[in-house]
């Protein structure tokens, strides 16, 4: 076994047993650390395969913010754990199904890798997966990746919207107000005789 394939299989697993962790914890804030560490395991098979970029991308983007607002939110809003745990049962054999399936694809996936047709093909030297990603991204899924960032954006909107409360008791500042503030609103001139000793 050669050092890439022991660091495959570690990265591998501890990415399999993270992810785990990150559906099996009753604490979300666990549950939201232990799916920053899948990534980061992720991250690190990236590399393996020789996808800097995409390793790269995936800490920064994933780890630097998304995690950070997952974190964010999961600590401020008061989730109640009991009314999230009550449908449990009731979801777990959809659940069951989705899993099954994702577990064909990746065997799927797997299984062409290693007795498909062709080994791995010879790149040139010039070569660069950050250039032939984006080529491939913007030119033959161009609309898919419209389609995808409108669906983030309508996603974000929505989240916005549902957790978003009126409170009463809480103040805020009017720019408008602000901005049509006059000098003789805030300062008034008092003029005193002077005193002598």
């Amino acid at each position: 076994m050669t050092a890439s394939q022991f660091l495959f299989y570690f990265f591998g697993t501890v990415l399999v047993l993270s992810a785990l962790r990150v559906i099996t914890a009753r604490n979300p804030v666990h549950a939201a650390l232990f799916l920053v560490l899948c990534f980061f395991n992720a991250s690190a098979i990236w590399l393996l395969a020789y996808a800097e970029f995409l390793a790269i991308a995936l800490v920064v983007v994933y780890v630097g913010a998304v995690m950070v607002l997952f974190l964010f939110v999961v600590m401020m809003l008061d989730i109640n754990l009991e009314r999230v745990r009550e449908g449990f049962w009731r979801n777990l054999p959809v659940a069951l199904v989705v899993g099954g399936v994702m577990v064909l694809e990746m065997i799927s996936v797997l299984a062409n890798r290693i007795w498909g047709a062709g080994g791995p093909r010879a790149l040139p030297a010039d070569y660069s997966n950050t250039k032939e990603l984006g080529r491939v991204l913007y030119t033959q899924y161009g609309y898919a990746f419209e389609i995808a960032a409108v669906i983030l954006l309508v996603a974000i909107i929505s989240a916005i919207a549902l957790t978003l409360r009126r409170r009463k008791d809480s103040r805020s500042q009017d720019p408008s107000e602000q901005a049509r503030a006059k000098r003789a609103d805030r300062v008034r001139l008092v003029s005193m005789p002077a005193e002598k000793d």
